[in-house]
């Protein structure tokens, strides 16, 4: 055989190597790409049956009330329910009303508050505390309150009972916190009658001032303190603060921490979240900050003497201006306008209390609040 044809034979049998080569190397990467499908599959797969465990509660988005687009923020309701026999979705009172809301470009989250005691407007146009709304009707009228009092577009909402947190907070192994020593006292006293309503042990923590891991029943029960200087307004600072502090401590938990949460926990949350958007917040959780922290109304008083209702409640001053400030330190609106059911809602409350613009605020914010001091 000539020196020619070795060559050519030499070259056409490395030509076919290097065919086999490349479609191994194809279906090796093929198969890596099955895998990586099959995988995320499974983990939406594995998703979706733990979101099964949740009490998903769709609402009637026409009778939200939703007044207007906020642009790139998602704005949802947060229920902590004095709840002792279970309930989730009306008559009971709502202790805890907050609004969160995320900046969807940035991932920043600010915390809102609303005073439970708040004079608002409900759905037939009379006016009660804000937490009336949820005992009467649910998250549904919760959520309509919310948005027809503040302008706001809120379509979506979690609500937790005291059992959930304590689940929550006990599978994260607890909470740092600084309490002093009025607030470690009153804070046995409520993980007390916490203990019997979730049906928890309490082993009661020293009553003086000082840096404790708080359980679960002890800090709940320290959000539920109001009978300190600041009364409620305090009270809502603690309950954002306990929430910050779980928020940090789930970031940092491992698999099988969070794992334990959803099973113990989920059953006992009721949301109109759908599966999509959890997921969708599940794909962002690490990247999600509290950079804020403040309650409503920011200007404030509370008064015995509202026309035709008995009771202390808690009265903005000016509550034009509070709905402002909110737009402004919510979503950085320097350019917001008040709709005119806001501005009847002003007079109407300048009609029951006599509270006028020039009554002089209570202090609500206090050494400790997390907050961010430009916005206050």
């Amino acid at each position: 055989m000539s020196k020619k044809k070795r060559m050519t034979k030499k070259m056409a049998r490395e030509e076919r190597q290097r065919q086999r080569r490349k479609r191994r190397r194809k279906r090796i990467a093929f198969l890596t790409f099955e895998v990586i499908i099959l995988a995320v599959l499974c983990v939406v797969a594995y998703g979706v049956f733990k979101l099964d465990k949740l009490d998903i509660n769709i609402l009637n988005k026409d009778k939200l009330e939703a007044y207007r687009d906020t642009g790139p923020y998602t704005n949802i309701a947060l229920f902590g329910l004095d709840s002792r026999n279970g309930e989730l979705e009306g008559g009971v009172q709502s202790d805890c009303i907050m609004i969160a809301s995320i900046n969807n470009e940035t991932n920043d989250v600010r915390l809102l508050s609303v005073y439970r005691d708040t004079l608002l407007q409900q759905a037939d146009g009379t006016y009660e505390k804000a937490n009336s709304a949820y005992h009467s009707g649910g998250p549904e009228a919760a959520i309509s309150l919310l948005n027809r009092n503040f302008d706001l577009d809120i379509q979506n909402y979690v609500s937790v009972n005291f059992s959930a947190l304590v689940d929550v907070i006990d599978a994260l192994g607890g909470i740092e916190m600084e309490l002093t020593q009025e607030e470690a006292f009153y804070s046995n006293g409520y993980a007390s009658e916490t203990a019997q309503v979730v049906g928890k042990e309490m082993v009661p923590i020293e009553e003086e001032a000082g840096t404790y891991v708080l359980d679960g029943v002890h800090a709940v029960g320290y959000a539920r303190i109001r009978y300190t200087d600041g009364m409620d307004f305090k009270r809502t600072e603690r309950q954002r603060v306990v929430l910050q502090k779980v928020a940090e401590k789930a970031k940092k938990a491992n698999i099988v921490t969070l794992n334990k949460i959803v099973n113990e926990v989920f059953p006992q949350i009721s949301t109109s979240l759908t599966i999509s958007d959890m997921l969708g917040f599940a794909s962002n959780i690490l990247d999600y900050n509290i950079v804020d922290t403040s309650g409503f109304p920011y200007n404030v008083t509370t008064s015995e003497s509202v026309l035709n209702h008995e009771g202390s409640y808690v009265v903005p001053i000016d509550f034009v201006s509070n709905v402002t400030m909110l737009h402004q330190n919510l979503f950085g609106e320097a350019d917001y306008v008040p709709s005119e059911k806001v501005q009847q809602i002003h007079d109407d409350i300048i009609y029951l209390t006599g509270v006028t613009e020039d009554t002089t605020a209570m202090e609500t914010t206090f050494e400790g609040d997390v907050h961010n001091e430009e916005t206050q």
